[in-house]
């Protein structure tokens, strides 16, 4: 369903619920909705957001699920966030207090739900939100409780940076470390920013 112009500007300021629950894999958190995403009710909505496309050619999927297929990730013990709920037309209008506050409401979300990966999707909000400032892409070295803490690119198509295939990349190198990673706790060495 293609959102009609009233419907994305009727969708700004709302929120879409999340798909999680205990003890996922990885736990997928965008830096927050866009307005495509709060007309539809569904995640990375947008034509031309890559997350679907790269979740699929890194091989989390077996196949390119559609933003109205999301609920189906659950079963593949995959999930969906945001560090701000509120959708808005760009990332850019979100201020650094809410991406702070977004942070610290996330981290609580990880530490009640477990899952033995967050990741999120985009280096400048992970920094912002986590204070972490000269944090690069990949898995950090600070955990949430248990938690391993994964940055990946942000999949939306403003992002220049990276092609698809740079994003299935990115993707695959998580999807591997995952696969490869024990079931019970985190690895080695891996601190916690718990408090």
């Amino acid at each position: 369903m293609k959102p009609t112009a009233e419907q994305l500007l009727a969708a700004k300021d709302t929120t879409i619920p999340d798909i999680s629950g205990p003890g996922l894999r990885v736990l997928f958190c965008g830096i927050n909705p866009g307005l495509w995403s709060g007309a539809t009710g569904h995640h990375f909505a947008r034509p031309g957001n890559r997350f679907w496309p790269a979740l699929h050619r890194s091989g989390f999927t077996g196949r390119q699920y559609r933003p109205d297929e999301q609920r189906e990730l659950l079963a593949l013990g995959l999930g969906i966030t945001n560090v701000v709920p509120r959708t808005t037309a760009k990332a850019d209008e979100l201020t650094a207090e809410e991406l702070r506050e977004g942070g610290a409401a996330l981290r609580a979300r990880v530490l009640r739900l477990r899952p033995r990966v967050l990741a999120v999707l985009g280096i400048g909000a992970y920094r912002t939100a986590f204070g972490q400032r000269r944090a690069v892409p990949g898995r950090q070295p600070e955990g949430i409780g248990g938690t391993e803490v994964w940055v990946l690119p942000n999949p939306s198509g403003l992002n220049a940076h990276y092609t698809l295939d740079g994003l299935a990349e990115e993707f695959r190198r998580l999807r591997e470390a995952v696969e490869d990673r024990p079931v019970e706790g985190p690895a080695a060495g891996n601190r916690s920013m718990e408090a």
